[in-house]
């Protein structure tokens, strides 16, 4: 954290930061909160390795998609448009400009907790719950020139960066402060040709064996009712279908996300959702994945380790 009024700099825990962010907590230095301006805000780490210019390509950097063959090689936006859907934007030119600035548009990276984080979100917030996701190390070409110092997060308000805005002639990749995902941490905007290498798995992984809480999971999904009936929720008056089933599966979906970090609690949440039609025991293994994706990464790098690189 830095304090923009009396410049003190610290290091702050994400519980801390939830709690700044609602105004309890201040600046140790004046003890500004969040409501004032220039108030403390997160900042990097002066220390990142990823601040050298010459260890950016030989550092490993994350990204999560639904995509298997991510970086797409012929990126062709348009390519799933119907003709209906063709004719309501305005005809095949208009329609040749929109992909052309879909095609413009900055690949991300970062670190495996920023990529982790980006895929809880986009499950939450972009339609994705229920869709594969894949966690892809990259690597970049050693020859890529980084742009000097970092950038304010340069995204607009979805998350899109227009690579030349940030990336001028004779430069590869730019670094930028991460606010949202891994909180200080150094993300990277870059494009397809700044990229060597990747390697690809599915996650979340299936562990071997079952946790000691699915069984028991299992067991008390399967005795509730999945045939579903209307209620109103507590924000509402309209009536939804829900399932029991769906209902406890969310309830025991709220307990395991008091075990992951406070920032990604809200989309954890939602991605521990009983998928329509999902089994009990598809349900219990694919949550128990998510939680070691965040509590217990190593499985999940090691898995990583084992698989052949993709040259670019």
């Amino acid at each position: 954290m830095l304090c923009g009024i009396c410049g003190e700099a610290w290091t702050a825990s994400l519980d801390w930061i939830d709690c700044w962010e609602q105004a309890g907590e201040k600046c140790p230095g004046c003890d500004a909160t969040c409501e004032v301006e220039n108030s403390p805000q997160v900042t990097v780490d002066p220390h990142d390795t990823a601040l050298d210019d010459d260890r950016v390509a030989a550092l490993a950097w994350y990204h999560t998609s639904t995509q298997p063959d991510w970086p797409t090689k012929d990126f062709d936006p348009a390519a799933d448009l119907t003709a209906d859907i063709r004719k309501r934007m305005g005809g095949e030119a208009r329609v040749a400009a929109w992909a052309e600035r879909q095609r413009a548009k900055a690949l991300h990276v970062g670190t495996y907790e920023a990529a982790v984080h980006n895929m809880f979100r986009r499950i939450q917030d972009q339609a994705d719950r229920g869709r594969q996701f894949y966690l892809y190390r990259v690597y970049l070409r050693p020859s890529v020139s980084v742009r000097t110092g970092w950038l304010i997060d340069p995204a607009n308000c979805v998350g899109d960066v227009v690579l030349d805005e940030v990336c001028p002639p004779g430069i590869d990749v730019a670094r930028y402060l991460n606010y949202h995902e891994d909180p200080g941490g150094l993300s990277l905007v870059l494009g397809r040709s700044a990229i060597g290498s990747v390697q690809r798995i599915a996650v979340p992984l299936l562990g071997a064996e079952d946790a000691d809480w699915v069984a028991d999971a299992v067991k008390a999904l399967e005795a509730e009712s999945d045939i579903a009936v209307q209620v109103t929720g507590p924000f509402s008056r309209r009536a939804r279908p829900v399932t029991p089933r769906a209902v406890h599966a969310r309830e025991l979906g709220g307990i395991f996300a008091t075990m992951v970090p406070i920032n990604l609690r809200t989309h954890f949440r939602a991605a521990a959702n009983l998928n329509p039609g999902e089994p009990p025991l598809t349900w219990a293994r694919r949550v128990d994945g998510l939680i070691n994706l965040i509590e217990a990464p190593d499985a999940t790098l090691r898995a990583l380790d084992r698989v052949e690189r993709i040259y670019l």
